[in-house]
């Protein structure tokens, strides 16, 4: 896990506190770097798994083009999986 230009994983460093901080219940819950690029890397993966899934849905369904349509239909399964 990398850390360039302010981001991990792809997401930058103050959009993933963001993210976390929505389920704290404590305001002055801290989190460390180590933790933040732990968690970016796994939203990309997450973000990566859900783009191939729409994008096999898409082509069992012989279209070309990925639309919502297609996330909305894989996203149930993949939060099982994760």
């Amino acid at each position: 896990m990398e850390e360039r230009d302010g981001r991990a994983g792809g997401f930058r460093k103050d959009t993933v506190d963001r993210l976390l901080r929505l389920h704290f219940r404590d305001g002055r819950t801290r989190v460390n770097g180590d933790a933040q690029l732990l968690m970016a890397e796994m939203l990309n993966v997450f973000v990566r798994e859900a783009a191939a899934r729409a994008a096999r849905q898409a082509q069992t369904e012989d279209l070309e083009k990925v639309d919502i349509e297609h996330l909305e239909k894989v996203l149930p399964q993949l939060l099982l999986d994760f």
